[in-house]
């Protein structure tokens, strides 16, 4: 749940949705989940034989293309050289755990083990904005995106609508229990909301509104129906049922899709006004 700071809009959007930092929750997730793919993995540290493990191969690697550091300078123990990497990963910048996270994935593909996929869920479930595709960390949220939301949570001139998108955002954003499908229906609600302002009709459906919109010569015909094809959505009492939402399959990046691009959409209808 978002707490009082960041329901009001006063905690930057950037802390929950981590563009530019990133908090102990997400480098603790992802350095325990480091441990589970290697550090834990038998005969990573030792050979069982009273010699390193693999851990001697892995941190040649490591020191040639990544630390840029003598090979002869790795420590001679296998708990030694994680020592050495722990306190590193702890104590450097959150871009560098990025750049480590990209080295360790190329080590991985090296030895023909990937593992995009395990890490990638922990980036998810802890709001990182960032993704491995095609085998590197890719932005999925920019900046501008981020910026965006947070102007929107801040203007209060619509409190109904900021609302909603307030909503989304902290249903999307729960780590304990996220809810997608509900998220998703706050996004389109917060769209809802401002187009009924802009129509001038608080009891019509999104689809009125963006007609009587367009009629009024304040919204493009193709963009109207762009929309409305986007999101397919028929009307029942409430104006938000979505085929969409009864799958049972509903993603992060789903809520995160609609919450962004409603957003954008709501900001451009404020426009109007």
């Amino acid at each position: 749940m978002l707490s009082f700071s960041q329901r009001k809009g006063l905690k930057p959007v950037s802390e929950i949705i981590q563009t530019d930092s990133m908090n102990d929750e997400l480098r603790n997730t992802l350095w325990n989940t480091l441990d589970y793919l290697l550090w834990s993995k038998k005969n990573f540290i030792n050979d069982g034989y009273g010699g390193r493990g693999e851990i001697l191969r892995f941190s040649k690697f490591i020191w040639r293309n990544y630390f840029k550091k003598p090979v002869d300078t790795i420590p001679i123990r296998g708990t030694e050289v994680l020592r050495f990497i722990r306190n590193y990963f702890f104590e450097c910048k959150w871009y560098e755990v990025y750049d480590f996270l990209e080295a360790v994935a190329e080590y991985r593909k090296l030895t023909r083990e990937p593992f995009y996929d395990e890490l990638n869920g922990t980036l998810e479930r802890e709001l990182s904005a960032y993704r491995f595709v095609n085998e590197q960390l890719t932005d999925i949220t920019n900046e501008q995106e981020v910026e965006m939301l947070q102007e929107a949570l801040q203007d209060q001139s619509f409190k109904g609508t900021s609302s909603h998108i307030q909503r989304a955002l902290e249903l999307y954003s729960d780590r304990k229990n996220p809810d997608y499908r509900n998220s998703i229906k706050e996004s389109i609600s917060a769209v809802e909301s401002i187009a009924k302002i802009v129509a001038d009709n608080p009891k019509a459906t999104l689809g009125d509104a963006l007609k009587a919109i367009e009629k009024k010569g304040q919204l493009h015909k193709a963009l109207k129906e762009g929309f409305e094809k986007l999101y397919a959505y028929t009307s029942d009492a409430q104006g938000i049922r979505h085929a969409m939402l009864e799958e049972d399959n509903l993603t992060a990046d789903d809520a995160r899709y609609f919450l962004l691009s409603c957003t954008s959409f709501v900001n451009y209808l404020k426009s109007k006004i």
